[in-house]
């Protein structure tokens, strides 16, 4: 009888527990709901949603002044006026497929980084509570016009989100994967030359190394925009992308960003792509971009390199959530890579220790030997800046090589000339192809149409890179999709079949790369085959490896190696 009640008892106990943790689920559940919705900004005129778009030709479309429309060169044009919100919508309508073709390629390159469905849900719930306030540090007319661009979102990805907090995520998507994973995702390079001289034309050009994939970078535009408050400005971006990562205003102020040494933040802050936006749209000297970013609180560390024709120079803007610090020179030209180089971060740790062991020292140092040679920098110059692929003192040291100024994975370059308020931007492959010239003054001008094709000028035209039509990059490129066989084999851990082959044929394709010889040695240590492992770990060392660590690797495994004779 004693027995029974007892049972009775734990019984009751365990379903009060059980009640108990069903309450506390519940109630986190609902919390985490609360606390994670993002509701959508106030827009009293929605009168734009009822625009129509016309086709007026192929690849190319309007709403009344405004319109989108593809070059002969693959390069997307777009024009837009108005106000915050009647500027998103019509974004949204003109560019609605582009939106999805863009969504399609970053969604697939994440089922790719995390295959796992369990992993895919906690990293959705992380975000949601990572971003839980993002449009309390976003400005009220930036969530308008994301908002207004949200309505023309495809529903395929709603399981992520709603559209409209889709597109405020993805504004800080260059944000938290830098700040996830430390990526490279963002490996670029900026400089600015022919400074500190009044005869001189101050000229910029910066690389853009973001890359997701090959179909994110396959459409590229570039977007001229006419807002009703501040500086029509241009920039260089992706569908639904209202952020800055390359641009130029009508003040002959421009603006590039840089990724730095990041820790991982506790939530998100303001995007530094909308950071940029802001001094884009509203500074007119580098007084002004520097009293903007003074305002901003960001979640990742950055370098906005701003060049300004008012001032006839340009500075680096450096940020991290805690501090801010400004880098100036008394040279000819200044280059921002990935690390910090003001006295406000000279001793930083963390930037010491990336100093140390990334590529991006190394790559500052090229384009300064690479600059160093032109007295005056002029745009086909700094084309050719861009273009280099090679190392310090023009080492070989592969194609592809992060250390080198063209990694052959730009999402584009561009060159702007502030004073004359002109710029060239790249067109596929990276920034292979021709580099085209548009006036900004005359997009911007009351007295000439805007929609006047060709937009660019034919005869400012920068002619494709020599490599373009070289059988090197044809090597590369086998070297690219064999390189995806083999990552693909070690994640699986699958035999790739005549290995030995295949192996010599890969190594051949790229033989100054380290990395095809690190990949090898890895697929042999895989499976065991210790001696041939051994070879290819060995000839890698006598190549330019991008970063201590995966030289570290190779020394360890050589080492294992050893000890197992």
């Amino acid at each position: 009888m004693k027995h029974h009640k007892k049972k009775n008892r734990f019984l009751q106990v365990l379903k009060y527990l059980f009640l108990f943790l069903l309450v506390i689920i519940i109630v986190f559940v609902i919390d985490y709901k609360i606390d994670t919705k993002i509701t959508p900004p106030e827009v009293t005129d929605k009168s734009a949603l009822s625009l129509k778009r016309e086709t007026a030709g192929k690849n190319y479309y309007i709403i009344g002044k405004d319109f989108l429309h593809k070059n002969r060169y693959g390069l997307w044009e777009m024009y837009l006026e108005g106000d915050p919100f009647s500027m998103g919508v019509i974004n949204g309508k003109l560019t609605r497929e582009l939106i999805k073709k863009q969504e399609d390629a970053f969604v697939e390159q994440i089922h790719k980084m995390i295959p796992s469905k369990f992993w895919l849900r906690f990293v959705k719930y992380f975000i949601g509570w990572f971003n839980r306030d993002i449009d309390e540090n976003i400005i009220p007319e930036y969530q308008q016009e994301i908002y207004g661009i949200s309505f023309s979102v495809s529903d395929s990805f709603n399981y992520i989100a709603p559209p409209y907090e889709r597109m405020l995520n993805y504004h800080a998507a260059h944000d938290i994967g830098h700040a996830l994973q430390d990526l490279a995702l963002v490996g670029c390079t900026s400089f600015a030359a022919n400074l500190n001289d009044p005869g001189d034309n101050l000229i910029i050009g910066r690389n853009f190394d973001f890359y997701i994939n090959d179909d994110f970078a396959k459409n590229k535009i570039v977007t001229f925009v006419k807002p009703t408050k501040g500086h029509p400005f241009v920039y260089i971006t992706w569908a639904s992308m209202t952020g800055v990562v390359s641009g130029m205003n009508m003040a002959g102020l421009t603006v590039t960003i840089n990724a730095a040494k990041s820790d991982m933040p506790g939530k998100a802050y303001t995007p530094i792509s909308l950071l940029a936006r802001e001094i884009l749209q509203y500074a007119g000297t580098i007084d002004e971009a520097v009293a903007i970013a003074k305002k901003r609180r960001t979640f990742v560390s950055e370098q906005i390199l701003v060049g300004s024709a008012a001032d006839n120079n340009a500075a680096v803007i450096e940020k991290s959530p805690e501090k801010q610090g400004l880098f100036t020179v008394n040279d000819h030209f200044i280059v921002s890579s990935n690390h910090f180089q003001s006295t406000t971060f000279k001793d930083d740790e963390k930037n010491r220790r990336y100093m140390e062991t990334s590529a991006s020292v190394y790559r500052g140092k090229r384009a300064k030997q690479l600059l160093a040679k032109y007295d005056t920098l002029d745009h086909t110059a700094a084309a050719a800046v861009l273009r280099d692929v090679r190392g310090l003192d023009g080492k070989d040291i592969g194609l592809g090589n992060e250390k080198a100024m063209c990694q052959l994975i730009s999402h584009h370059s561009v060159i702007f000339e502030p004073e004359r308020l002109r710029f060239w931007i790249s067109t596929s492959p990276w920034q292979l192809g021709s580099y085209l010239e548009y006036d900004l003054a005359a997009m911007f001008s009351d007295s000439a149409p805007h929609n006047r094709f060709p937009l660019y000028d034919t005869l400012l035209t920068v002619p494709p890179d020599t490599l373009l039509y070289s059988p090197r990059l044809k090597d590369f490129e086998r070297f690219r999709t064999m390189r995806e066989c083999v990552r693909t084999a070690l994640k699986s851990k699958e035999i790739i079949p005549d290995d030995s082959v295949f192996f010599r044929r890969f190594i051949a394709a790229n033989p100054q790369y380290y990395q095809g010889y690190v990949l090898a040695g890895n697929y042999y240590f895989q499976h065991h085959k210790l001696q041939k492992a051994k070879v290819f770990f060995e000839q890698s060392l006598t190549k330019e490896f991008e970063n201590t660590f995966t030289k570290a690797m190779v020394e360890a495994r050589l080492e294992e190696i050893e000890g197992k004779r």
